[in-house]
């Protein structure tokens, strides 16, 4: 299946579009900072804005990303799951967003959306879409969960009834970190290789899921960001967050290919927390509200499907 420019350009418009909404609502919700804007070029092909917002009331680090990238041949990280488009050149663009709230109560998260096209000689350019969001608690509120995994389901549900669950469970397979045998937080909808359908569906099916994240994000923070915490929360919130940079550097697909594919650094590593701790063999205490987040909810679960 082919692709126009014309199709192209509709895509960097709406990520362009997402990028601005997304910062805004950020802004909006933080109330004090506002984000620094960072254009950068690199020397294969293209560039990109960083857009980074630091030490906020609510949010402590907020990094939101556009790139759109060319080069000469796919890198590992985007070709290892289609080894028959190795050596293609490539055009790869996205938004990529890690938000590091302040509050331990309050969720970090992730959302992505992003579109490649495989260009080869005497061939047809081949493209596919992907991306997500997922959720991280610290000290996770179940009604909070509900509402993430509800809307992800709306995001989902005008594309067909199986889409949620498949998207679902790859997310909770995807942000796993195999080392600790736990999943990074309480999943939410992954998906890559999306070209299944015509170009205009997976388009919509990609915007339906970069529309929905503020929507699952923001009613979250507002319920949570004044709650009281004490030291206890906060070293363990900084000690999570080594999770995340764990997961990140280890497995993340978007975090090789941006190095692979001789990215801005400062903009591929954007995402990991300005403040993170680690602690050899910790353990949390037997009853505490830190064993309920490693009991309850770092494993794959079927939130929706359940009666608690």
């Amino acid at each position: 299946m082919s692709v126009t420019q014309n199709q192209v350009d509709e895509v960097r418009g709406y990520l362009l579009g997402l990028q601005d909404s997304i910062c805004a609502g950020i802004e909006t919700e933080d109330g004090t900072s506002a984000f620094r804007r960072d254009t950068w070029q690199r020397p294969e092909g293209g560039g990109g804005e960083s857009r980074v917002l630091r030490d906020g009331a609510v949010f402590e680090q907020a990094g939101i990303n556009f790139s759109h990238v060319m080069g000469a041949a796919l890198p590992p990280a985007a070709s290892a799951r289609r080894p028959e488009l190795a050596g293609r050149r490539f055009e790869a663009m996205g938004v990529s967003l890690v938000l590091h709230p302040r509050n331990p109560m309050v969720p970090t998260s992730h959302a992505n959306v992003r579109f490649f096209v495989a260009h080869a000689d005497a061939a047809d350019p081949v493209w596919w879409f992907g991306g997500g969001f997922d959720l991280t608690p610290y000290y996770p509120f179940h009604e909070d969960v509900l509402h993430w995994h509800e809307t992800a389901r709306a995001a989902c549900a005008p594309y067909g009834e199986g889409v949620y669950p498949r998207y679902k469970k790859w997310c909770d397979e995807y942000f796993y970190l195999k080392h600790r045998e736990e999943t990074r937080g309480v999943g939410g909808l992954f998906f890559d290789d999306l070209n299944e359908w015509e170009f205009e569906r997976c388009f919509s099916f990609m915007r339906s899921v970069g529309d929905h994240y503020l929507d699952a994000y923001l009613p979250i923070v507002r319920k949570r960001k004044d709650t009281a915490f004490d030291s206890r929360h906060r070293e363990f919130q900084l000690y999570r967050r080594g999770r995340y940079v764990e997961f990140n550097l280890i497995y993340d697909r978007g975090t090789l290919f941006g190095l692979q594919s001789g990215g801005r650094t400062e903009s591929i590593l954007m995402s990991l927390p300005p403040l993170v701790r680690w602690e050899y063999d910790w353990k949390p205490r037997s009853g505490s509200e830190e064993e309920r987040l490693y009991s309850d909810y770092l494993r794959p679960r079927d939130w929706l499907g359940e009666t608690k």
